[in-house]
Parts: structure tokens; C-alpha cells; sequence
């Protein structure tokens, strides 16, 4: 399975959606809350070019906001 990495602040309700998910579907993942790392919200801006949380990585693919049908299809979960 791909790596999973999540950009996320602890106010955001898609964040803890996205990470719902992947607790539930026992997808391990790293996260980063972007509100007090700065070197990890810089890291994403540099990614994504925006501010907007959450950015999910899964292996090199980049999905911005808790895009659950894409998800799905990138971890191969039915």
C-alpha cells in the first residue's frame, strides 16, 4: 500500500473526516498539523501552491480536501 501523509489543523471537519477514514479502513498514515509546523505548512504550500487543508499524499499523488471517491480509488478500497 502507498504511503498516506495528511496536511491537517485540528479545526478543520473535512481533516477529521479524512482521518476517520483512513482509521476505519486501517490505512496507516502520518500526520502533520499545519497550524503549528511551519516547516510541514510550508512543505505543503510548496506542494499545492495554497493554504487550503486538508492535502493528502498518497504515494506521489496529490489530493486536496476530502475528496473520498479518489481516495478510494488510489488506495484500492472498494
Amino acid at each position: 500500500m502507498s504511503q498516506v501523509t495528511i496536511y491537517s489543523t485540528p479545526s478543520c471537519h473535512f481533516c477529521h473526516m479524512a482521518k476517520d477514514f483512513f482509521t476505519e479502513h486501517s490505512v496507516a498514515f502520518t500526520d502533520y498539523n499545519v497550524a503549528e509546523d511551519t516547516e510541514k505548512r510550508q512543505e505543503m504550500r510548496e506542494i499545492t501552491g495554497q493554504m487550503g487543508v486538508p492535502v493528502i499524499m498518497i504515494g506521489e499523488n496529490v489530493v486536496i480536501g476530502f475528496d473520498e471517491p479518489k481516495i478510494r480509488e488510489l488506495l484500492s478500497i472498494a
